[in-house]
C-alpha cells in the first residue's frame, strides 16, 4: 500500500488587534511600498542618531586614540545608522499591515492594487518558482517576523499565498466593479 501525498495547510493564527489585518506576511517590497512619509522621517531621525552622537562624544569627551582612528568608526556609526533607519521604516509599516497601529490608508491601498491585480488577471501576491512546500516554509519562517525584527532581521522575501488574509474580498469587489462599468458603458 502506497501513502497517499497530503498537503496539510495550518492556517496562521491572528491575533486579536484593534485594526484590521491586511498582510500576515508581507512581502518586503509591499512593506516599503506602503510605508508612509512619517516612517521615513523617523528613520532618518534614527539615522542621523549614531553619527550625531559620535560627533558628540568626539567633541565632548576625544578618544585621543590618533588622527586615523576616528573616520572608520565613524564610517562604521553611519553604516549601522543606515540600516536601523531602514528597519525602522520596514518594522512600522509592517505593524500597520498586521493590523497593531492605524492602518485606513493601507487598507485602501491595498484593496486598490488587489482588486486591480485581479481585473488584469494577474496572481494577487505575485508568481514563484518554489514549490507550494517550499514557499509554505517560507512563509512559516517569515510570519510576523517584523515584531522581532530589531534582534534578528528577517524578512519575506518570497512571494506565496499564504498571507492569513481571505482574498474573496478582492474578487468580490472586482466583480462590483467591472458590473458597475458594464452597466456604465451600457447607458450611454
Amino acid at each position: 500500500m502506497v501513502a497517499e501525498d497530503q498537503t496539510t495547510f495550518i492556517p496562521a493564527k491572528r491575533p486579536n488587534t484593534d485594526y484590521p489585518l491586511i498582510d500576515s506576511d508581507p512581502h518586503w517590497r509591499r512593506a516599503f511600498a506602503y510605508s508612509r512619509r512619517e516612517d521615513w522621517l523617523e528613520g532618518a531621525g534614527l539615522a542621523a542618531f549614531a553619527p550625531a552622537f559620535l560627533l558628540l562624544t568626539e567633541r565632548y569627551a576625544p578618544s585621543f586614540s590618533g588622527k586615523g582612528a576616528f573616520p572608520p568608526v565613524f564610517r562604521l556609526g553611519v553604516g549601522i545608522g543606515i540600516l536601523g533607519g531602514i528597519g525602522l521604516v520596514y518594522q512600522k509599516s509592517c505593524l500597520r499591515l498586521y493590523g497593531w497601529t492605524e492602518n485606513e490608508r493601507e487598507q485602501q491601498m491595498d484593496m486598490r492594487e488587489m482588486v486591480d491585480k485581479v481585473k488584469k488577471g494577474e496572481p494577487l501576491y505575485g508568481a514563484s518558482d518554489l514549490t507550494p512546500y517550499h514557499q509554505g516554509i517560507a512563509a512559516r519562517n517569515s510570519r510576523y517576523s517584523a515584531l522581532l525584527f530589531h534582534i534578528v532581521p528577517w524578512a519575506n522575501f518570497v512571494n506565496h499565498n499564504q498571507h492569513g488574509v481571505d482574498t474573496a474580498k478582492y474578487y468580490q469587489q472586482a466583480e462590483r466593479e467591472l458590473e458597475a462599468e458594464r452597466l456604465g458603458k451600457a447607458t450611454r
